[in-house]
């Protein structure tokens, strides 16, 4: 049995396999049947090295080359993907986000004035100290780009990588794992995926993701309640925040 009918179909312990064939899931833990990683269709391999972190691009298996729209990759390839996210809100692009920047740039893509304060200060308390190059905060509640991978959280997807790479293997699994490997995601979907990637006794974790998930349903709204996969793509390089609130400011014209 070759590598990806083994991936695919899984080994009886049983089987006389040859030793590089890989198992996906056992049915004494029903669990790896229900939660299958990606793999690539046989033939039609767009995507090398899936598991390897990018470290400037959002690749995936639709979109191998990140995102090319706009010369974004090209214009961002000396930050990471992380980096990229944050881009958006670095108003003046020094490398440090005010307060001030976060409340206008979430403006810009629609978020009413108070939801905009509330975020303001979730966000800057939370993520603030873990970017200062020192030991003392910031008096400002300033976030500082180049210590930007410092704040990840637990209980995520784990598409960014400790050091703010982008893993496509963990965007795909998203998919392949929770939402039938369907070409997007639903609150069902997501409600299943923030109980199954929680864990253990990580409650900042488990309140960042589900903020983070809310804010993205009300940022895209989608009308039949479906998440775009490509979408979601785009809102992990930032890219996705660049292109709405250009759409927003030309429509209000």
């Amino acid at each position: 049995m070759d590598y990806k009918a083994a991936l695919v179909n899984g080994i009886d312990s049983d089987s006389k396999g040859s030793s590089d064939a890989v198992k996906s899931y056992i049915h004494a833990a029903p669990i790896t049947l229900q939660r299958k990683p990606f793999l690539q269709p046989e033939g039609d391999v767009r995507l090398s090295h899936t598991g390897t972190p990018r470290a400037n691009i959002a690749a995936t298996y639709d979109q191998p080359e990140g995102s090319q729209a706009g010369n974004w990759a090209k214009e961002h390839q000396n930050q990471t993907v992380l980096q990229q996210h944050c881009d958006y809100f670095d108003r003046d692009k020094d490398g440090i986000i005010w307060p001030l920047d976060t409340f206008k740039s979430l403006h810009a893509l629609g978020f009413n004035f108070l939801f905009c304060i509330i975020a303001v200060v979730v966000v800057h308390l939370a993520f603030s100290y873990p970017t200062v190059s020192g030991l003392l905060p910031d008096p400002f509640f300033r976030i500082y780009l180049k210590n930007i991978h410092k704040s990840k959280h637990g209980s995520d997807s784990g598409t960014y990588d400790n050091e703010g790479r982008f893993v496509p293997q963990k965007f795909e699994d998203m998919f392949s794992k929770y939402a039938d490997d369907k070409d997007y995601i639903t609150v069902r979907d997501v409600f299943n995926m923030l109980k199954g990637q929680r864990l253990l006794a990580d409650p900042f974790g488990w309140a960042a993701v589900s903020i983070e998930w809310f804010t993205t349903y009300i940022l895209l709204w989608p009308e039949d309640g479906r998440m775009k996969k490509e979408d979601i793509r785009k809102l992990y390089d930032g890219s996705l925040f660049d292109e709405m609130a250009k759409e927003r400011k030309h429509s209000s014209k």
